[in-house]
């Protein structure tokens, strides 16, 4: 009898023969062709979208330079606004300090005048305490009644 290996072998070829036969071969290079294409197809579309991709990317760029450019100016004028309106605080500060000063002087003046005229007022009221005091001790009787007279004339005179 035959071994095994030649049944194998003999089987083989009726396999072999069998897929000839039926075109197996075809299908394959069919299958094969198709997805080569397929991948042929899958690559163009690659390339075509990486060349989008590039422009899309450049043009991204060409944005980022410009919008920088835009915030470089933005900061120089905000530097130039700032600077100017430093300029005008410092300079109403400068007024506001010296119309507080003239205030300032102007109440000083005022309490000194008035710290004069109540010093006056308190100078003028001891003096006349004292010359009643004294008065009233040293004065009596008939030049009390005198003094009283000529101070009603007196007072008659300056009211009239």
């Amino acid at each position: 009898m035959l071994e095994a290996e030649f049944w194998v072998a003999v089987a083989f070829v009726i396999f072999v023969g069998v897929l000839g036969y039926f075109g197996v071969h075809k299908l394959l290079v069919k299958g094969i062709d198709e997805r080569r294409d397929r991948i042929r197809t899958e690559l163009d579309e690659a390339r075509r979208l990486k060349a989008e991709a590039e422009a899309l990317l450049a043009s991204y760029r060409r944005k980022q330079h410009e919008a920088e450019q835009e915030a470089q100016a933005i900061v120089a004028s905000a530097k130039t606004e700032a600077e100017r309106l430093a300029t005008e605080a410092e300079a109403k500060i400068e007024e506001f300090v010296g119309r507080r000063t003239k205030m300032a002087e102007s109440k000083i003046a005022q309490a000194e005048a008035q710290a004069l005229a109540d010093v006056r007022s308190a100078a003028a009221e001891a003096a006349v305490a004292a010359a009643e005091t004294i008065l009233t001790r040293t004065v009596k009787n008939k030049v009390a009644d005198d003094l009283i007279t000529k101070g009603i004339a007196d007072l008659k005179g300056k009211l009239n």
